[in-house]
């Protein structure tokens, strides 16, 4: 196929590219007219959008026009090792990432093309042809920052030399498509959702609404969660533990009728599994700490250095210019009154009535509750620490805490 610049004029392409930016034109169709894959348009696009008067379809190389030795020798290297990846039938590689491929040799100070790699790797028998697969468009369904962050989790085997399957959980603003947080738990559990909810509300602010699925920790459905609990109660008379902290904090909560849904996470969630998996496997890495280092990397390089390319911008400057220009629905972390201490917004909730004997039981532990009369119902707060293997329990009544004690975390079923 000839090069665009030899098929095509300047103007025909602007006019192209105004009408799929005006909406009378799909990214599919824009595409089929001028022959481009995916990755070709919205670098067309991008260049488009910075300066629609000036846009220029002519060519000039940049670069020398071959390769060192050295160069050469590097990306041999570099296939060779992922050929090894993608042929070892121990690991849950099937196919080659050129991208990645790409960003490493940059690390080593060889800057080469995508294409340039494709190139070599058929040479070298390390390439195989993708399925194409449908055009989605994809759309900022927001306005403003905090508008909507979408959030989830993953169990996946992180690294073929891991022991277990661990949990990444992320979310994501839809706006800027800034990854807010992304972390790995070993289990996922109510809490690691709740802790995850924490640092985000702690570093950037209550946004206004998550969207999240229908899972057990985020909702309680109704002919699913409980046989007994159809004949009392509606559909989300039952909150879970991670929604109760939401309603408290009054942020909305809306949930996602399929996975594919929440396509914004989910294809995050594609991109990270290939990433550290491959990179996990490249480095034989097998312990969550190793492999979080991997994860803060590409979080690093998706948030503050690949142009996204749905909005043509960084995520992590396109939320720094709409928190700088006012264009932002986060708002300041209050608590709720009458608590004072963000363990007890941020924790497991469980009610108790306290029996004739002055105590309550919890996880097969009698707690005495002082200064509470009888028969009273009383809230208690879990705040499991993983790092002192403990628990702290506080009993609140009638607005204030009534009794806190500290127990071994072994006592605490999973949640």
């Amino acid at each position: 196929m000839d090069q665009i610049h030899r098929r095509f004029t300047a103007e025909q392409i602007r006019v192209l590219l105004l009408g799929y930016c005006q909406g009378t034109l799909c990214r599919s169709e824009v595409e089929e007219m001028l022959h481009l894959g995916k990755t070709r348009f919205f670098a067309l696009l991008r260049e488009f959008r910075r300066a629609p008067d000036r846009f220029t379809i002519d060519y000039h190389r940049r670069t020398p026009a071959r390769l060192s030795s050295a160069a050469e020798e590097g990306i041999r290297a570099e296939l060779l090792r992922e050929k090894g990846l993608v042929e070892d039938p121990q690991l849950p590689i099937s196919d080659y990432n050129y991208s990645a491929l790409r960003d490493r040799l940059s690390q080593h100070g060889i800057t080469v093309s995508t294409t340039t790699i494709i190139t070599r790797a058929k040479a070298l028998g390390c390439y195989r042809p993708h399925r194409k697969s449908q055009v989605h468009d994809r759309q900022v369904l927001t306005a403003a920052i905090g508008a909507l962050v979408q959030h989830d989790a993953s169990v996946h085997l992180w690294s073929p030399y891991a022991a277990e399957k661990w949990t990444l959980i992320t979310s994501i603003d839809d706006y800027s498509r800034k990854l807010l947080f992304a972390d790995f738990f070993p289990h996922e559990t109510a809490w690691a959702h709740i802790q995850a909810a924490q640092t985000l509300m702690q570093t950037y602010g209550l946004p206004l609404r998550y969207y999240v699925d229908n899972l057990r920790v985020f909702r309680f459905v109704q002919k699913r969660d409980s046989f007994w609990r159809n004949h009392v109660l509606t559909t989300d008379d039952v909150d879970p533990q991670w929604r109760q902290v939401m309603r408290t904090l009054g942020v909305d909560v809306i949930y996602a009728l399929s996975p594919q849904a929440k396509g914004k996470v989910e294809r995050t969630f594609r991109w990270m599994q290939d990433r550290i998996v491959r990179q996990s496997a490249l480095d034989h890495l097998s312990t969550i700490d190793e492999v979080r280092a991997v994860l803060r990397s590409e979080v690093d390089r998706y948030n503050n250095h690949q142009v996204h390319a749905t909005t043509g911008q960084i995520p992590s400057l396109r939320f720094d210019q709409a928190r700088t220009s006012g264009c932002t629905l986060f708002r300041p972390l209050a608590l709720p009154k009458p608590y004072r201490e963000a363990k007890d917004v941020f924790c497991l909730h469980e009610t108790r009535v306290v029996n004739g004997y002055r105590r309550i039981s919890l996880f097969n532990h009698d707690i005495e509750v002082p200064n509470v009369p009888l028969r009273e119902e009383v809230d208690v707060h879990i705040i499991p620490n993983t790092d002192t293997d403990t628990m702290e329990i506080r009993i609140w009544w009638a607005g204030k805490v009534a009794h806190s004690a500290v127990y071994p975390l072994r006592a605490l079923p999973n949640s």
